[in-house]
């Protein structure tokens, strides 16, 4: 088979946008390993074959979302606005208080904390694995079983619902549950990430995964939304919207509603963040769904990528 070369142009831009990406992050976040095993292996793809090359492009908005969530190190959002510790805890509690018996109110959080159990430690773990992962593997399944158009509707609301939270954690700094347990409600910059109840998985299973997890937490003071609650949850719109099998159904929407149960009973957010994340979750689709698929251009370039990605391109 003889060896396609991409256009000059487009090779141009993924070498510039390699390298403006590695460049920024070097000097201004720091580096890692990991960035540079994923530069080699993005170019590495993009010039091998044509059909890599279209994977990687398919994946750019996937890309796109690791990159942004990184960059957010650049400017913390508490130098942006005041964080929201008290108020939201307080808010939380006079909406969704939880009677005990001795006649406290107490969040949700802090009722869970009081009501362990083995099962529910190791099911919340199993489904916080799956709030990035499973999302991806549903958009390559998208992808690889000729579902473009949908899977370009995925990718992009995905990282649009994404961009959406991003802001929302700049307009409105909260604290997670996790850190009014720990600190009360003392605002302390530099506060590091933690595993907070998911350490109990961490400590079933002897395998540190949540805990490597949060050590590289890009942002402490960004609870609301909650993203984690989005994420599986616009892949079971699409599921529903690309009449997938009853089998991807049930599978996103039981481990949506796992995510959703697991970031309270973990103290990783508060029902009021969990909302949020299905709020900015419907609003991204819908602005996507009603309102930019209703611009001319922007179909116009949807179809584009869409005819790229596929190879019908000419």
């Amino acid at each position: 088979m003889k060896y396609q070369s991409p256009r000059f142009k487009e090779a141009l831009w993924c070498v510039a946008g390699i390298a403006v990406w590695l460049t920024v992050t070097i000097l201004f976040i720091g580096f890692r390993p990991e960035h540079l095993v994923l530069a080699i292996a993005m170019a590495a793809l993009y010039f091998a074959l044509p059909s890599t090359r279209r994977l990687i492009v398919a994946l750019l908005p996937f890309f796109l979302f690791g990159i942004s969530y990184d960059w957010m190190n650049l400017l913390p959002n508490y130098e942006v606005n005041p964080v929201d510790v008290e108020g939201i805890y307080q808010t939380e509690k006079d909406l969704f208080g939880i009677t005990a018996a001795d006649g406290t109110l107490l969040t949700p959080n802090e009722f869970f904390a009081l009501h362990r159990s083995a099962l529910m430690d190791f099911l919340s773990g199993i489904f916080y694995l799956c709030w990035v992962p499973l999302p991806i593997f549903f958009g390559l399944w998208l992808y690889f079983t000729g579902k473009t158009e949908v899977y370009l509707h995925f990718a992009l609301v995905f990282l649009l619902v994404n961009l959406l939270g991003f802001a929302g954690y700049y307009i409105h700094p909260a604290a997670p549950p996790w850190y009014v347990a720990k600190y009360g409600f003392e605002m302390i910059t530099g506060t590091p990430g933690d595993v907070a109840g998911l350490g109990a998985f961490d400590d079933m299973t002897g395998l540190g995964i949540f805990n490597a997890l949060y050590a590289r937490n890009a942002n402490v003071f960004a609870a609301m939304p909650s993203l984690h609650s989005a994420y599986t949850f616009v892949a079971f719109l699409y599921a529903l919207k690309a009449h997938s099998s009853m089998a991807w159904k049930i599978i996103l929407g039981v481990v949506t509603a796992g995510i959703w149960t697991t970031a309270v009973y973990t103290s990783h957010h508060y029902l009021l963040d969990v909302l949020g994340g299905i709020g900015v979750s419907l609003l991204g689709y819908c602005l996507f769904e009603y309102l930019l698929m209703r611009l001319p251009g922007f179909r116009s370039w949807l179809n584009s990528y869409a005819a790229y990605i596929s190879g019908k391109s000419a």
